[in-house]
């Protein structure tokens, strides 16, 4: 079937698309079937009306023979070859007109379905025109607006409020709400301020940032999620590659069998040469498999790029084909069912002494600090307009905390085992909330102590996603049987987090290795499992696994490249959402192959029983195409988190 590949790749300037001019030639093969029936009509030389005939096969057969010469040249047989022996049988047996309607109908039916298809790239290609072609950056002390690809990594680019940001980097001044939707396929505005990562192609709605360029224009984010949906439409699935083999054996099966009808037809049918040379024109016609051809590719481009403007990037259609059949999801838990950064979650000052004043103290004492803990801490303080300068001497203690002074005070933060260290008596009050705060799953807590005094403490922890459990619940109504954590964090803080989320198998203390082999050992007993991680650390079980799917691909490198299915945002309920889009691709994929072979088989047998006119038969044939591609763009709806 002569189908236009998906690309998305951006036309040169002043060119002409494929689809305007193949629109174009079924506009003048339509005019030349009316033309050519006038001129008959009012008695003109026969020579002339064959000349319009002629015109008509040209531009009704143009892009299809292109398509078989260049099949004819890789050696293999396409179902276009078909259409194009029949039509010319058909002129062989002095039916122009009904050759002229076939190849009318097969090119009508061809513009239509490269159109439809096109629908699955051009909400995806789309995202090029989103990226600014200017960009305003900060040079010897002005602002100059230069080419987007004068720009260099380093530069510090000024975005205003209302403005697209033309280049990956990171805010180094400044605040706003930021539009990821294109992204990340996240509604809302997300807040950004000093130290986070802002992707091209994103909106900044309110606020000027000063942001530092991270990434020219072809390493961003935006086109590597471009380049990725384009490598995904190449990839094939499993049916699919069937199919294609089978469309080789199946095409030249019918050429040798039409072949052999010709010759035996009128021996066994008692029809004259003509008449039975004419049926085999129609057998041809309707044994020609392009619905059963186009019915799987519609489905899972479609299916791809409706994933895509959701965030959610298929690395191929065989990953959609497996995510189908996937009964087991195993999660690692920092970063998918928790955030992946520690925030803080107790302050809890000692009598007589405020929590401002503890967290100030807190806060200047982990300023200098590169600590993920430190990082909670500041980003606790930022969030409430807290400053401070920094401290006189500061000094990280590996594995206890850290020390600091000003005014001429010391200060220690840190663990029991820091105070005991350095000869400093730990309260029993300061003792029982550590063990407390411990024992309920609290991974770090840091005391304060400053000039002799006990200011309190402070508890840090990777908090959970607030909506896993109902994401969780949405994976299990999507179909998935059972959910399984592996962790490398401690049993009695992976255990409590699981049966709040309710998970029905958790395993802690692992290693890399470790995680590798239960995906190994899940699969063997349960079936296909899909391992959700970081695309980092989680590396060999996403490889080991049928489906690997990484999350927050938007700022991690590594998990655009290992895994097989990437969550954009951080977003448990786009899997819930690929898996029910993965199961209905399948659902659409089946009904496809069933009616195109139903129509076919259904055809076939007329023609060889009542007999079928060449035109009724074509119009079988290629609307059986159109119904496939159409059920095939059902897909793009937009992909929903709630259950079906």
């Amino acid at each position: 079937m002569t189908t236009a590949s998906p690309s998305l790749a951006a036309p040169p300037p002043f060119s002409i698309d494929r689809g305007t001019v193949e629109r174009s030639l079924v506009g003048l093969t339509l005019l030349g079937i009316v033309a050519a029936w006038l001129l008959e009509r009012s008695g003109v030389d026969h020579s002339y009306v064959l000349g319009v005939h002629v015109a008509t096969y040209v531009s009704g057969g143009f892009f299809a023979v292109r398509s078989i010469i260049a099949a004819l040249r890789r050696r293999e047989i396409e179902v276009d070859l078909l259409m194009a022996l029949a039509a010319a049988g058909a002129a062989y047996v002095g039916a122009w007109e009904e050759g002229a309607i076939l190849l009318f109908l097969f090119s009508l039916s061809n513009a239509l379905q490269n159109y439809a298809m096109g629908r699955t790239t051009r909400a995806i290609s789309a995202l090029m025109a989103l990226r600014p072609d200017r960009v305003t950056v900060r040079r010897g002390g002005t602002l100059v607006d230069i080419a987007l690809d004068d720009a260099v990594t380093g530069d510090v680019m000024v975005v205003r409020p209302g403005e697209r940001i033309a280049l990956d980097g990171d805010i180094i001044r400044g605040r706003g709400n930021i539009d990821e939707s294109t992204i990340t396929g996240e509604a809302l505005p997300v807040h950004r301020g000093v130290g986070a990562t802002v992707l091209a192609g994103t909106l900044n709605q309110t606020g000027v940032l000063d942001v530092r360029i991270t990434r020219l224009a072809a390493e961003s984010t935006l086109a590597r999620v471009i380049a990725m949906v384009a490598d995904a439409q190449e990839r094939k699935a499993r049916t699919q590659s069937v199919l294609d083999r089978f469309e080789q054996r199946y095409a030249l099966g019918v050429i040798v069998a039409v072949a052999v009808f010709i010759i035996v037809g009128p021996s066994l049918t008692g029809q004259s040469f003509d008449d039975n040379f004419y049926r085999a024109m129609v057998l041809l016609t309707v044994a020609s498999p392009c619905a059963l051809v186009i019915g799987v590719p519609s489905a899972v481009l479609s299916a791809i790029a409706a994933a895509a403007r959701r965030g959610v990037l298929f690395k191929g259609g065989a990953y959609l084909e497996q995510l189908a059949q996937v009964r087991v999801v195993a999660f690692d838990k920092t970063g998918t069912l928790t955030f992946g950064h520690p925030r803080v979650t107790d302050v809890l000052p000692q009598p007589g002494v405020d929590a401002d004043t503890l967290m100030t103290t807190l806060l200047r004492a982990e300023l200098m600090s590169e600590h993920p803990l430190a990082r909670a801490v500041t980003t606790y303080a930022a969030e409430r307009g807290i400053v401070v300068d920094e401290p006189e001497q500061f000094e990280a203690i590996t594995g206890r905390g850290v020390r600091a002074v000003w005014d001429g005070v010391e200060t220690l933060v840190g663990t029991p085992r820091l105070m005991a260290e350095r000869g400093i008596a730990v309260p029993p009050g300061i003792q029982a909330a550590f063990e407390q705060l411990a024992a309920s799953g609290r991974q770090t807590s840091m005391a304060v102590w400053r000039g002799g005094s006990w200011l309190g403490m402070v508890s840090v922890m990777d908090q959970e996603r607030p909506d896993a459990a109902a994401r969780i619940a949405a994976l299990r109504r999507a179909g998935i049987q059972r959910v399984v954590m592996l962790t490398g964090d401690a049993a009695h803080i992976a255990e409590p987090m699981a049966r709040r989320l309710g998970i029905d198998e958790v395993h802690a203390g692992l290693l890399p290795a470790d995680k590798l082999r239960l995906v190994q050992t899940l699969g063997t007993r349960y079936g296909p499992v899909a391992m959700v991680g970081d695309g980092v650390n989680d590396a060999p079980a996403l490889a080991a696994a049928t489906v690997g799917v990484a999350m927050g691909g938007a700022g991690t490198d590594a998990a655009l490249e290992s895994a097989d299915l990437v969550l954009m945002s951080d977003d448990l309920g786009a899997l819930a959402a690929a898996v029910r889009l993965s199961r209905r691709s399948q659902q659409i994929v089946w009904q496809n192959i069933g009616f195109a072979l139903a129509v076919v088989v259904l055809l076939v047998l007329a023609t060889l029983s009542i007999g079928v006119p060449l035109p009724l038969g074509v119009v079988g044939h290629e609307g059986s195409t159109i119904i496939v591609v159409l059920n095939g763009l059902r897909l793009l709806a937009p992909l929903r988190d709630a259950a079906a």
